[in-house]
């Protein structure tokens, strides 16, 4: 069966893929990324992950992957196919594309972790049909895919869609980025376990726990919960006055507490809208299989077309 290698990498482990070209998923495998041996480890991990897969597609399907997908944290060059910097892997520059395709002799394709959950999303998952949609996942930080006429956005710079770092509190937490007051700061997974630890007295609590006692309608919980859904919020009136999106699709661990953050969250976002209309607001349908599956779909669509972040709803 004809095939494509999928690679979703990050800051700790990597989830991988042969994907068919309906984009089925026909194999899966996870590995850590074995980030405590440093950077240059990292990029062996993957390059020796990806031949790995070449050899079981080669030994079940009897033929190679046709191409590949990675998607990479951090700062990514999609245009160069250069990993250009992340935090939690520690490498710059670091010539991914080029490498792998050395490695497995095959075209290779590098996208933004975030983006390529969002082309998923865009195509197979929840903004199927939509024509603008912006995919937010909440996690550990709080980043964005803009889908815009077929598109997801890079931007100039591979900027696009930085919505955590819109200031929502001025003068407020500072942020690793160096402004105070950003987004994810008030509104990401570790931001509201962090809150809930300080408000509940148990260094262990996080954000799941957080809304187990919200559900029991516990007024600490509750209170926590709301700060951080008006922070929210006030960052996704910001983004869809810019934008206009049709559909607004939230992802993230945060999104596991399904109602108890989706219907505080719409009225929030209703409440504060005046001219702008509303997008329809709706959990991810992908889960963590979202990055994986978007590295496939830019890995066929080298096969099928010039243009690497099209979406086709």
């Amino acid at each position: 069966m004809r095939h494509v290698i999928a690679l979703d990498v990050g800051g700790t482990g990597m989830k991988a893929a042969l994907v068919g070209p309906d984009g089925e998923l026909l194999h899966q495998a996870r590995r850590a990324t074995g980030r405590e041996r440093g950077p240059e480890a990292v990029v062996e991990s993957i390059l020796d992950f990806a031949a790995e897969l070449r050899a079981y597609g080669l030994d079940r399907f009897g033929e190679p992957a046709a191409a590949a997908g990675v998607a990479v944290p951090g700062i990514v060059d999609e245009e160069r196919g250069v990993a250009a910097y992340s935090a939690n892997l520690g490498w710059r520059d670091v010539p991914l594309r080029d490498l792998l395709a050395g490695r497995l002799g095959v075209p290779v394709a590098l996208g933004h972790d975030v983006r390529t959950g969002g082309l998923a999303e865009g195509r197979i998952g929840a903004g199927k049909g939509a024509d603008r949609f912006l995919f937010v996942p909440l996690g550990t930080g709080i980043a964005g895919a803009i889908g815009i006429n077929g598109r997801v956005e890079s931007g100039a710079h591979g900027f696009a869609g930085e919505i955590g770092h819109i200031v929502v509190r001025p003068g407020g937490s500072p942020c690793p980025c160096g402004q105070v007051g950003c987004l994810e700061r008030y509104a990401s997974a570790a931001a509201v376990s962090e809150a809930w630890a300080a408000a509940s007295g148990d260094p262990e609590a996080d954000a799941a726990d957080c809304a187990k006692a919200v559900a029991s309608d516990d007024p600490n919980a509750v209170r926590v919960w709301q700060q951080a859904v008006d922070a929210l919020a006030d960052g996704l009136v910001t983004a869809l006055t810019l934008l206009d999106p049709r559909t607004l699709i939230i992802g993230g661990g945060l999104a596991e507490a399904g109602e108890t953050l989706f219907t505080p969250l719409r009225e929030a976002v209703r409440r504060r809208i005046t001219f702008q209309k509303l997008p329809t607001i709706v959990p991810a349908a992908l889960g963590d299989t979202a990055g994986c599956l978007g590295a496939g779909l830019l890995a066929w669509d080298l096969l099928t077309t010039t243009n690497r972040t099209e979406v086709t709803p």
